[in-house]
């Protein structure tokens, strides 16, 4: 998907933006985000914005309407400017978070930050709004009661979506959130470790400085490493990308840690 750039926008929603930012001076592309039509950083005379904007008649629209619907509730969040729905597109207008995304290799100085982040999340009551529930996320592949909670999950644990500064640390694009057990973005983050590095027993050790997953009964974590480990290997047929695949391999690694082979072998 090619990107489209500020200036390619209607001036009507243009100028319904800086109604609410002031004028924008200059805009700097970001290269991340793949489902978003533009995203840049919005400069006006004193401050920055993050913006990002999909056309109304994409599919993938719900993906902007959810973030900005559970903006207000989210931990770590850079919140919500403002909103602008006009001439076909919709805008998100951020508050700018500085930082870079953390390491997860084995050893990472970053790797207390983003336990202390997702200890924060899933300790979050998922606010009372429409949120699609874990049963339903991950039906047919395990017992919605195994999954299923009162936190609000991001589901979502590509490093791309943490921002590290020497502040704190944001967790940005919560346009995949979920409804269900407090442990479930800690168990998702185990997949990421192994695929930098971690072994498996290694992922899991680092885990555990959670207490939501601590505290998680061993069925449903079996249980889930099972049904991720399907879903990413359906995923990675469905588009072996390689980063899809090494997803795939890292979430089977979990899933043999968990079980025996000879269940994962059934499963799979």
């Amino acid at each position: 998907m090619s990107r489209r750039h500020w200036h390619d926008l209607p001036p009507a929603v243009r100028a319904a933006v800086e109604q609410q930012t002031g004028r924008i001076v200059s805009t700097v592309p970001v290269a991340t985000g793949a489902v978003s039509e533009l995203v840049e950083v919005l400069h006006t005379a004193d401050q920055r914005h993050f913006c990002k904007a999909i056309t109304t008649d994409n599919p993938l629209v719900w993906m902007h309407r959810n973030e900005a619907r559970l903006n207000p509730h989210v931990p770590s969040a850079p919140r919500l400017r403002c909103q602008v729905e006009l001439d076909g597109w919709l805008l998100l207008i951020f508050a700018y978070a500085e930082g870079r995304h953390p390491r997860l290799d084995v050893g990472s100085p970053d790797l207390p930050a983003v336990a202390a982040a997702l200890t924060a999340m899933s300790a979050t009551p998922c606010p009372d709004v429409r949120v699609q529930p874990a049963s339903a996320r991950w039906a047919g592949l395990i017992a919605g009661e195994l999954v299923d909670g009162n936190a609000i999950a991001h589901t979502d644990m590509t490093p791309r979506n943490f921002l590290v500064s020497d502040a704190d640390i944001a967790v940005v694009d919560w346009s995949m959130p979920c409804r269900g057990a407090a442990w479930i973005d800690t168990a998702l983050m185990i997949v990421r470790l192994i695929r930098a590095g971690h072994s498996a027993q290694q992922a899991e050790g680092w885990a555990r400085n959670v207490p939501a997953f601590r505290q998680a009964r061993p069925q449903a974590l079996n249980a889930f490493a099972l049904a991720t480990a399907e879903l990413t290997r359906r995923r990675s047929q469905q588009s072996p990308l390689p980063h899809l695949v090494e997803l795939a391999d890292a979430a089977a690694l979990w899933a043999q840690h968990r079980t025996s082979s000879d269940v994962v072998n059934a499963r799979l």
